[in-house]
């Protein structure tokens, strides 16, 4: 199974904007995300074709499950 975290941002435009950070640690706590979250955001870390990051709009962890029926 492959975990990927997903912190969830609107921009400038008012647009949604994701950045996805791959296998994220086991012990991730809700204050660690929104404090990482926080930064981006407070720094202008990144940007998007609609303009700065501005809002938090969520945090998540996807995980997605592959089961091989057949691998040659």
């Amino acid at each position: 199974m492959t975990k990927r975290l997903e912190l969830i941002f609107q921009n400038l435009s008012g647009r949604r904007n994701t950045l996805s950070l791959p296998d994220p640690r086991e012990d991730l706590t809700t204050e660690d995300v929104l404090t990482a979250m926080e930064l981006i955001l407070s720094r202008n870390i990144f940007t998007s074709p609609g303009g700065d990051l501005t809002d938090i709009i969520a945090a998540r962890i996807v995980s997605r499950e592959v089961e091989e029926i057949v691998a040659m």
